[in-house]
């Protein structure tokens, strides 16, 4: 019986050596296996690591290039703005008096302001009673200018509008469509009136009534017992125009007055200069 336990010993020896063995081989080759996928992941991992040191590495030189750039536009942005300390300081002194000199011209402004606020309430016053009398002039003209009537003239029946006082006159005056002349004229006398020459022939106070002669491009016309405020028309210029007298008031002191009217488009008066 001590022989079978001698015997079954070694056996029982042998087979834990052989599963020690076989623990060792599969930890062995678990070790490689470990080794070889760690020593790959490493080899990747300094790949990785030499690509980032390689990209650092160009990032670092445009990052100097750039800084060289900029250090080289900051250097001409100070030249060209030629702004040195001192320059900035010299400035900086002038800007405060002138901020100084500023408060004092607002002050004077405040002043004036209020000046000229008084003044203008008292021409604001002012303007208001203008405003009154040039709204009751333009009624005055309104109305008048409601009377004015249209009358035919002595040559072709033509008719036109016409002034019998001065206040339509002005209102003929203001609308701008023809030019107008007044003229006082003494019997006996000619007299140059706009482009024309004219000359009172004879005088009716009573009656009203009067005669004149009209001198126009070499030719005279007679005008022979006319009426007050009857168009008295007549053709005149190179390209014949339709010129108007009209004649307001006879006066028992062989005088007349009343106006010339021609069209817009009329020669104009020569003006002398008087030395």
């Amino acid at each position: 019986m001590r022989d079978e336990i001698v015997q079954e010993a070694p056996r029982s020896y042998s087979g834990a050596l052989f599963a020690a063995v076989a623990v060792a081989l599969l930890l062995g080759i678990g070790a490689m296996i470990w080794s070889y996928t760690l020593s790959t992941k490493l080899a990747s991992q300094q790949q990785a690591m030499t690509d980032a040191t390689a990209q650092n590495t160009k990032l670092s030189a445009a990052l100097q290039d750039t800084d060289a750039r900029l250090n080289v536009a900051t250097d001409e942005l100070k030249t060209s703005l030629g702004l040195t300390q001192k320059q900035l300081d010299t400035r900086s002194a002038a800007l405060q008096v002138r901020e100084a000199r500023g408060e004092q011209n607002t002050a004077r402004l405040a002043s004036a302001e209020q000046q000229t606020a008084g003044q203008v309430a008292a021409v604001q016053t002012d303007v208001g009673g203008v405003k009154t009398d040039v709204a009751k002039t333009q009624s005055d003209l309104a109305d008048t200018n409601t009377q004015m009537t249209s009358m035919k003239g002595d040559l072709n029946g033509h008719s036109s509008l016409i002034a019998r006082n001065s206040d339509e006159l002005e209102i003929l005056k203001h609308k701008g469509d023809r030019n107008y002349y007044e003229f006082t004229l003494v019997r006996g006398q000619k007299q140059q009136v706009g482009t024309v020459g004219l000359m009172l022939k004879r005088a009716d106070s009573k009656r009203s009534r009067f005669t004149l002669s009209v001198y126009s491009d070499d030719k005279q016309y007679e005008k022979k017992d006319k009426s007050l405020n009857e168009p008295l028309q007549f053709l005149s210029g190179k390209d014949p125009l339709m010129f108007e007298i009209v004649v307001n008031n006879v006066s028992a002191k062989n005088t007349v007055t009343g106006y010339l009217s021609t069209p817009k488009s009329a020669p104009a008066p020569v003006v002398v200069a008087e030395r």
